[in-house]
C-alpha cells in the first residue's frame, strides 16, 4: 500500500510538471499578441479563482477552521511567486531569473533541515544538486551575466514562495482534520487574484487580443482556446495534482521532481514554437531528469527500535527499508 501511494504520487507530480511546463507554450503567443505579461497572469489566477469558485462554497468551513493556511497559499503560493517572478524577469535575463526561481526546491531543503529540524534523504539532496547543474544548462545561465542585484533579489523571492509552495501544500496531510486540497486550492486562487488584481490592473488589459487568434508555431489559434489551456491544464489541474502529489510524497521529493518543469516548458517550446535546442539544453534535461529520479529512489532507513527489556537488545533485528509516504 505504502509503495502504490509513492508511485501514484509520483505520477501525479510528473503530471503536475507537464500541466505548468505547458503554460509558457500557450501564454507566449498572446503575450506576443499584444497581451501584457502581469495581465496574463492575471487572467490566469482569476480564471482559475472563477473556475474554482463552487469548490470554495462547498468548503467554505475552512476559512474558520485554517485561515492562515488559505491566505498563506494564496498571498506565497500563488500570488508571491508570479509578482516576484516577473519583478526579476523585468531587470536580469530570463534564463537567469527562471534558474533563480527554481532554486525553491532546493531552498526547501534547508528550511526543512534547520527550521522544520526534519531529515533530509541524502537522495534528495543529491537529486536537487544535480537538478541545479542541469537546470542551469537547460536556461544556459552564462548567456546573460550581467546582473542586477534587485533583480536577483525579486528571484531569489520568487524561490522563497516556490519553496512554500510545498509547505503550505503538505500542511496537514497527516492529520485526521487535514484540509481538503480542493478547498485550499480554491480559496488560494481567490486570495492570489485579490492580490494580482492590485498589482496587475486588470481594468487596463487590452480585451481585443482575447477576440482574435494568436500564432502557435506558425498556426493561428484562437486566444480564446490558449486562454482556457492555462487556466484550466496550466493552473487549475495543475495546481490540484501537485498539491495531492506532495501529500503522498514528501515535500522534498515533490520538490526536486518539479524541476522537471522547466525542462517540459522547454521542449514543449522546440515541438510548438519552434525554439530549437541546444547540445547544452539537452545535456542540462538530462542533468534534470536524473536529478528528480535520485531524488524520488531514496529511501530513508528507519531507526532500530528502542526495546523495553535490555536483555534483548543483542537479538534485536534493524527494520527493513519501508517507502515513506507523507512527511519527511
Amino acid at each position: 500500500m505504502q509503495a502504490s501511494g509513492r508511485n501514484a504520487g509520483l505520477g501525479l507530480a510528473l503530471v503536475s510538471a507537464f500541466a505548468f511546463g505547458g503554460s509558457g507554450v500557450a501564454a507566449k503567443p498572446l503575450i506576443e499578441a499584444g497581451l501584457d505579461p502581469l495581465h496574463m497572469v492575471w487572467l490566469r489566477v482569476a480564471g482559475a479563482a472563477l473556475v474554482l469558485s463552487p469548490l470554495a462554497w462547498r468548503h467554505r468551513g475552512l476559512v474558520l477552521r485554517r485561515p492562515a493556511l488559505l491566505a498563506g497559499f494564496g498571498l506565497i503560493a500563488v500570488a508571491g511567486v508570479q509578482a516576484f517572478y516577473f519583478a526579476s524577469l523585468s531587470r536580469i535575463p530570463v534564463g537567469v531569473a527562471l534558474l533563480l526561481e527554481y532554486l525553491g526546491p532546493a531552498l526547501l531543503l534547508g528550511y526543512i533541515r534547520f527550521v522544520q529540524r526534519k531529515p533530509v534523504t541524502r537522495g534528495a539532496a543529491a537529486g536537487a544538486a544535480v537538478a541545479v547543474v542541469g537546470l542551469a544548462c537547460v536556461v544556459e545561465i552564462w548567456a546573460g551575466l550581467s546582473l542586477d542585484l534587485l533583480g536577483v533579489l525579486f528571484g531569489l523571492a520568487a524561490a522563497c514562495c516556490q519553496a512554500f509552495y510545498f509547505v503550505f501544500a503538505d500542511q496537514g496531510a497527516d492529520g485526521e482534520d487535514a484540509p481538503d486540497p480542493l478547498g485550499v486550492i480554491a480559496y488560494g486562487m481567490l486570495v492570489g487574484a485579490l492580490v494580482m488584481t492590485v498589482i496587475a490592473r486588470p481594468w487596463e488589459i487590452d480585451w481585443q487580443v482575447l477576440g482574435g487568434e494568436a500564432s502557435v508555431g506558425g498556426t493561428m489559434v484562437p486566444a480564446p482556446v490558449l486562454l482556457a489551456w492555462v487556466v484550466l491544464i496550466a493552473t487549475v489541474f495543475a495546481y490540484l495534482t501537485g498539491v495531492v502529489s506532495v501529500r503522498r510524497l514528501s515535500p522534498q521529493v515533490a520538490g526536486v521532481v518539479a524541476f522537471l518543469e522547466a525542462v517540459v516548458a522547454t521542449v514543449f517550446a522546440w515541438i510548438l514554437l519552434g525554439e530549437h535546442l541546444s547540445t547544452w539544453q539537452i545535456v542540462g534535461g538530462g542533468l534534470v531528469l536524473g536529478g528528480a529520479f535520485i531524488a524520488q529512489s531514496s529511501r530513508p532507513t528507519p531507526p532500530v527500535p528502542v526495546l523495553a527489556d535490555p536483555a534483548a537488545a543483542d537479538q534485536a533485528v534493524p527494520a527493513r527499508e519501508t517507502t515513506p509516504v507523507g512527511k519527511g
